[in-house]
């Protein structure tokens, strides 16, 4: 597995390099950016050509940067680890899924700290792969390990997505002092995404199965979506009805029990996250080179839209509960070193997705003790 990881760090140095710039991860091959001339099989030995070279390309003697070698490294130390704590005796191929979860957070973490952006090539076919490992933990013996079988990863995914784009959308609203959006997308989008949470709010709370709002908050912005369509401009949803409509209902909720309440929550972060899901597959498929390079204004954002997809991604591959707590580190991580970067460097827009990587790490190795502790500490 060590060996697996080192080989794989290198393909994540491939993923890192590309995906940003748009280029096709398995064509031309490798080259030296500097010079473009073909690498060999001896220039691509993990780490050791790195070394051997002195950190300079064959061909043109360019430095070649020591992040290579790093992300090598780290991910050669990490599967190594993976399969000492998740030996493959116990959890069967799902060992591997747990090392493209590590693979994914590495590689989103790089390329957000570097351009602010995590590539719907990583998140959503993470996504999908999350919950095929969760059918693969059904016949693994992977749940006794803690990981997630196909019903939770699918939970965890949409739940997951659902409790980053739900910051994003309240956030966002406080952020515009509560006025209306001045530029919604058509024709899916973030109105949609919170038709979608209030619908899925009440639906939840009154049926208390969170499957079923979700599909019913799934179908309310599907309709949104083809009315949009159909009128060819956006029809508008007042957020003081569907955002402030969710808080109120969660309100009146409340009165019917925690039941009520707890099916409300659920079934609305299950809703905004089908939607959420459903609008990032829409605008991957169809977005342009021209879209990539938009500089057409938008309404301000609380949270980037690739870490909701990363939440998804987490929420699959470990589960809703391990997600909350991979949320409640990276919460935490970000406040304590976003003010550390404000003083040293004087910048207060912060990179969440390398802090919400950190909490999934530590979810995964911790979460379990992590949640007995809090539960022993509300007497549950």
């Amino acid at each position: 597995m060590g060996v697996l990881g080192l080989l794989i760090g290198s393909f994540s140095n491939v993923l890192i390099w590309r995906l940003p710039r748009g280029e096709n991860v398995a064509f031309p091959p490798s080259h030296c950016p500097n010079c473009d001339h073909p690498l060999s099989p001896l220039d691509l030995v993990p780490v050791v050509s790195w070394a051997a070279l002195g950190g300079k390309c064959r061909y043109c003697r360019a430095p070649i940067s020591p992040r290579y070698p790093i992300i090598e490294l780290i991910s050669g130390l990490a599967y190594a680890g993976l399969a000492t704590i998740f030996p493959l005796s116990a959890v069967g191929a799902s060992l591997f899924g747990l090392g493209l979860l590590f693979t994914l957070l590495l590689v989103a973490s790089v390329i957000d700290a570097e351009t602010y952006t995590i590539p719907d090539e990583l998140t959503l076919p993470g996504t999908v792969l999350g919950l095929i490992f969760g059918v693969v933990n059904n016949t693994s013996g992977a749940a006794a390990a803690g990981l997630p079988v196909f019903a939770e990863a699918l939970r965890g995914a949409l739940m997951g997505a659902g409790v980053l784009v739900t910051i994003s959308l309240l956030g966002s609203w406080v952020l515009r002092r509560f006025r209306e959006r001045l530029y919604p997308e058509l024709p899916l989008g973030y109105q949609q995404i919170a038709l979608g949470l209030f619908g899925g709010v009440l639906l939840g709370g009154f049926s208390g199965n969170w499957w079923a709002a979700a599909a019913g908050g799934l179908a309310l912005g599907i309709v949104s979506t083809l009315l949009n369509a159909a009128a060819r401009r956006v029809v508008r949803l007042p957020e003081l009805l569907t955002l402030g409509g969710a808080l109120v209902a969660l309100a009146l909720l409340s009165g019917r029990g925690p039941s009520a309440l707890l099916g409300g929550v659920q079934g609305g972060l299950a809703a905004a996250g089908a939607v959420s899901l459903l609008a990032g597959v829409y605008w991957w498929l169809s977005r342009t080179n021209e879209d990539a390079e938009d500089d057409s204004p938008s309404d301000p954002t609380a949270m980037g839209f690739g870490d909701v997809k990363l939440a998804a991604v987490i929420g699959a591959l470990l589960g809703f509960d391990k997600l909350l707590v991979a949320v409640a580190v990276a919460v935490v991580a970000g406040a304590v070193l976003g003010i550390v970067q404000r003083l040293v460097i004087g910048e207060n827009r912060l990179k969440f997705g390398p802090y919400l990587a950190i909490g999934a790490v530590v979810a995964l190795l911790w979460g379990e003790s992590i949640m007995a502790a809090y539960r022993g500490y509300l007497g549950l």
